[in-house]
């Protein structure tokens, strides 16, 4: 192979790897609230998040606080767009973060 050939492959596999090692948070954690809620407001959902906040326990909403923060910089360079099962599935996970 030439070195440019081998160069873009190399970056090409770097560029892979990188994508295939971002994993989402697992539900039910602090992280995967955090995430649900950036979800909404990319979908146009109301949500209350000071009252999904208050469900936490007191060490837990500074994490959530710092996750909602991570992910809400993340939409701004993520499509904006929701199908409709996508928003009906969001809106749920939204009910129950506000219920638990």
């Amino acid at each position: 192979m030439k070195p440019a050939k081998t160069l873009g492959a190399v970056l090409a596999a770097a560029a892979l790897a990188g994508c295939t090692t971002v994993a989402s948070p697992r539900p039910g954690t602090v992280e995967y609230a955090a995430a649900t809620v950036s979800r909404a407001f990319d979908c146009g959902l109301p949500v209350d998040r000071s009252r999904i906040i208050a469900r936490f326990d007191r060490q837990d909403r500074p994490r959530f606080i710092a996750a909602n923060a991570g992910y809400a910089v993340k939409s701004y360079k993520a499509p904006h767009r929701c199908e409709a099962s996508e928003r009906e599935r969001v809106k749920g996970e939204i009910g129950a973060l506000a219920r638990r």
